[in-house]
């Protein structure tokens, strides 16, 4: 019997083929969507919950603190509810439901369900999307949160949605903290650091997902975790400067809520009231456009507003408070010293009748103007002129007969006038001094009966920068 030998591209092709099989033979098999049930096996039935409620954590564990006033306010303290933990992949030791076997725990906990989505078509399990439905919370564990945006546009989304449409809750831990936000770092690039971030908001690892999940009273968020121990700020103020620069927020300002981890969470209850649990967080805020974010060029952007939330403190995310915040800049990429300390330029405590209204951007006509018409005599107005045209203006009020006098201290960085404006925007008297750094001051006395609306407006002359005037008012 003759044996004929293979030409060589015959041969090459028996090789290719084998070596296909090989790695076919050899390739992982994809896990199967996984779920593991906790407690009773049967979902609660109610007609009506008391929520929404939602734990914001600075890492991947359950904060019991948080926790159990979710359950509680969205159950109304009555009855049990049932809770689903969705993970998008297996812990790698102990426990494979590390957060399920908090929750059960908790009073008021029905059942909690694990279910491990390996996939994007995961979020399209009819099981899993039941039990979702059924409960009355979600909770996003650990891990990574491209995985968690890959579900946007499945049947998962809508089902999350559904639970807190009908009154109950969602909240997560470091990637279930940034997929519970409208705007998402969803790091599928990569993860950056804030040193990288802030040498060049456009970085590649710089990615974003909206459109997923947008809660009622936390618009334009940007979520992040591990905050101060992994030092975030600074990626976080180039997300903001970033959201603001591509529209990504509506209205023009975008929000960070950077929570710290060992213990830290923050809850959100209906009415948008939010309370900090075990560690501090920060709501940072860029209320105007960067005077640089552009690819391959460190970040400029001057008097990011910052609040710290230390352990039991409150922040009002549906009325977002003018007060009490402290600024930090950036400066070719490198930020202002101590970004986690700060002295608030007002305390909200003193607002209505306090010593100090500080400007909130915008308020560049007289319509948008910061109301002062409670302050005390004598009090502080304080602001910056953060560009060449810059106009900040304050509303104030003045009684028949009572003669109102501004002195303001500029600092060098710019020049700034003042003027007196009345109700009509009409020009009743000007400072109009020349030199940066120099003091403006004026006075006016109002001669009709009755009390009546008046303007400050300071306006930038030349320069602009950070650094604040601060204008002494006094009544007589």
């Amino acid at each position: 019997m003759t044996h004929r030998s293979l030409t060589p591209p015959a041969a090459a092709a028996v090789v290719l083929t084998a070596m296909a099989s090989v790695l076919v033979a050899h390739q992982p098999a994809q896990a199967a969507a996984d779920r593991i049930r906790l407690g009773s096996a049967s979902d609660v039935s109610r007609s009506m919950w008391n929520g929404p409620a939602f734990t914001m954590n600075g890492a991947g564990g359950i904060v019991t603190a948080s926790m159990s006033r979710a359950v509680d306010e969205i159950r109304g303290g009555t009855g049990s509810l049932d809770v689903v933990v969705l993970a998008g992949s297996a812990p790698t030791s102990g426990s494979r439901t590390p957060e399920c076997d908090t929750i059960t725990g908790l009073p008021g906990v029905n059942s909690c369900t694990t279910w491990t989505l390996t996939t994007a078509g995961d979020g399209d399990n009819s099981q899993m999307n039941t039990d979702v439905r059924n409960a009355e919370f979600v909770y996003f564990a650990g891990g990574d949160q491209c995985r968690y945006a890959a579900w946007k546009g499945t049947a998962l989304e809508t089902s999350v949605e559904a639970v807190v449409a009908k009154g109950g809750g969602s909240g997560g831990g470091s990637a279930g903290h940034h997929i519970n936000s409208p705007i998402v770092y969803d790091a599928c690039n990569g993860s950056v650091t804030s040193a990288e971030a802030l040498a060049n908001p456009y970085d590649r690892y710089v990615s974003f997902t909206t459109g997923m999940f947008t809660w009622a009273n936390y618009g334009a968020v940007i979520n992040d975790s591990h905050f101060v121990t992994r030092d975030r700020m600074g990626r976080t103020m180039s997300f903001l400067a970033r959201a603001v620069k591509d529209g990504l927020a509506p209205g023009g300002s975008a929000w960070g809520v950077g929570v710290e981890e060992g213990g830290g969470s923050l809850f959100l209850d209906r009415n948008g009231m939010a309370t900090q649990y075990g560690k501090d967080a920060y709501v940072v805020l860029a209320d105007h456009q960067p005077e640089q974010a552009v690819e391959r060029k460190p970040l400029t952007y001057s008097g990011f507003k910052i609040w710290r939330l230390t352990p039991g403190s409150t922040f009002d995310f549906r009325n977002r408070p003018t007060c009490g915040y402290y600024l930090r800049s950036v400066t070719n990429g490198v930020t202002d010293a101590n970004l986690y300390n700060g002295t608030p330029v007002t305390d909200c405590g003193t607002q209505g009748g306090g010593s100090t209204v500080a400007e909130s951007e915008p308020n560049d006509t007289r319509d948008t103007a910061d109301d002062a018409t409670a302050l005390a005599s004598p009090g502080t107005l304080t602001g910056s002129m953060k560009s060449t045209s810059d106009r900040d203006y304050f509303k104030v009020s003045a009684a028949a007969g009572q003669t109102v006098s501004v002195n303001c201290a500029v600092p060098t960085a710019y020049d700034a006038d003042v003027y007196w404006l009345d109700a009509n925007g009409g020009t009743l008297t000007r400072s109009v001094n020349d030199g940066a750094g120099t003091d403006e001051s004026l006075s006016f006395t109002r001669t009709a009966s009755g009390t009546g609306t008046y303007y400050l407006d300071v306006e930038a002359y030349s320069g602009s920068g950070t650094a604040a005037y601060s204008c002494t008012l006094t009544r007589s």
